[in-house]
């Protein structure tokens, strides 16, 4: 598709998010300077992957992600999913249609059931502490951030341990596969993991969420396969990877910085800020939704039916919204930061992943306060619509342990 505008020279790119290079672990600051640096105006217009806008400011991108007048999340893909996709609602779907789906789903996440599960997510995080504290060096992602937060997810849908690799290999492609090929099959994976269980759970009388959807009614009908198969499968890909991905940066970050480690400990009160600090500085999501009216953006007309790509780590590392954004101050007053999206499509399980985010502070630094990246250790990070530390060994002087 080209675009209906006819974007000038200064306000064209060949930016691909797939081939974004980054060669320090800060792939947050790498996205700015690939998108910032050019100086093109926002939005500007990309040629890659079949052709989209970008929104670089802040305020850009809470209005591309809020403005369901405007920006619909039929299409939330870049390129964009073919129709035979199927639909993941209700992140697929706009007002008022978009509340009859999420509804399914608020309940789980609810701050009671919530703070019952902060026990498990405790008790599960001393563990694996625990289990490598002695050893004085660990591999970050697959030993912690790869099992604590898909441990939970499981539980709450009622998934076995050992289908943990199968299930974690296919998230990975559908979001980080190298061709857009790779990215479907991936995806295709997935759903055909949840169409098996949606089957399984209707006849059955489970609490959990994925009998839960199986067993949903839209407008006083069953929910049909399809529908089902798509919440299910978008459950499983957001609870399989954008808190592991988080928690990769969170660490990373503490890894570099013992004064702010150090602040941490001395002060615990910090922590809910701390939480939201770091959400702002090493967002990892790119949001996309397709143009459903023709509008005016900063002074360019984007047309029916164009893409838009919001890259949430730039609304968090705006200047103009966070004076010195680069830095990390945990006594900023951090407010409407897009890390959980924004508008109607604001996660809906924020308030676990902060749960999950504030206990990893809390139990690590208490039992490893000082610890720093494996000297020589290259950090590469894989950038995508959700982007990830790959590996992060980190490692600690076990003696100067309490």
């Amino acid at each position: 598709m080209t675009p209906g505008s006819g974007p000038r020279a200064d306000r064209t790119s060949d930016f691909d998010l797939y081939r974004l290079e980054v060669r320090d672990g800060d792939y947050q600051m790498a996205l700015k300077r690939a998108l910032l640096a050019p100086r093109l105006a926002s939005p500007f217009w990309s040629r890659a992957n079949g052709g989209h806008w970008i929104v670089t400011e802040s305020e850009q991108i809470q209005k591309v992600l809020s403005d369901f007048a405007h920006f619909s999340s039929r299409q939330v893909s870049i390129p964009v999913q073919s129709d035979d996709a199927v639909p993941i609602k209700p992140l697929t779907s706009d007002p008022p249609n978009h509340r009859k789906y999420r509804d399914i789903l608020s309940g789980v996440f609810a701050p009671k059931n919530v703070e019952r599960l902060a026990v498990d997510v405790r008790e599960l995080a001393i563990e694996l502490i625990e289990g490598f504290r002695v050893r004085g060096a660990c591999e970050f992602m697959s030993e912690f951030a790869r099992v604590l937060p898909i441990r939970i997810f499981l539980r709450l849908v009622d998934l076995p341990d050992s289908d943990k690799a199968r299930l974690l290999d296919a998230a990975e492609q559908g979001i980080r596969g190298e061709t857009e090929e790779e990215r479907v099959e991936g995806r295709n994976r997935i759903a055909e993991y949840a169409r098996e269980r949606v089957a399984e759970r209707r006849l059955g009388d489970g609490a959990d969420l994925i009998s839960l959807i199986a067993r949903a009614e839209i407008d006083g009908k069953p929910i049909s396969d399809v529908e089902a198969v798509g919440m299910v499968t978008l459950l499983l890909f957001a609870g399989l990877d954008t808190v592991v991905s988080t928690l990769g940066f969170f660490a990373f970050f503490l890894a570099r910085h013992p004064r702010s480690r150090a602040a941490l400990l001395a002060d615990p009160a910090l922590v809910n800020n701390a939480v939201e600090e770091l959400l702002r500085r090493y967002s990892v999501s790119v949001l996309a939704r397709q143009v459903c009216a023709d509008v005016d953006l900063g002074g360019v007309i984007l047309r029916l039916g164009e893409m838009v790509m919001a890259p949430i780590p730039l609304d968090g590392l705006d200047d103009g919204k966070y004076p010195d954004a680069a830095s990390v101050d945990f006594s900023r007053k951090v407010t409407n930061h897009a890390s959980f999206g924004s508008g109607v499509h604001r996660c809906l399980g924020s308030m676990l992943a902060r749960t999950e985010l504030r206990i990893f502070l809390e139990e690590w630094l208490r039992r490893i306060p000082d610890f720093e990246i494996e000297p020589g250790a290259v950090i590469a990070v894989t950038a995508s619509s959700v982007s990830t530390i790959d590996s992060l060994p980190l490692v600690w002087t076990v003696e100067q342990l309490g």
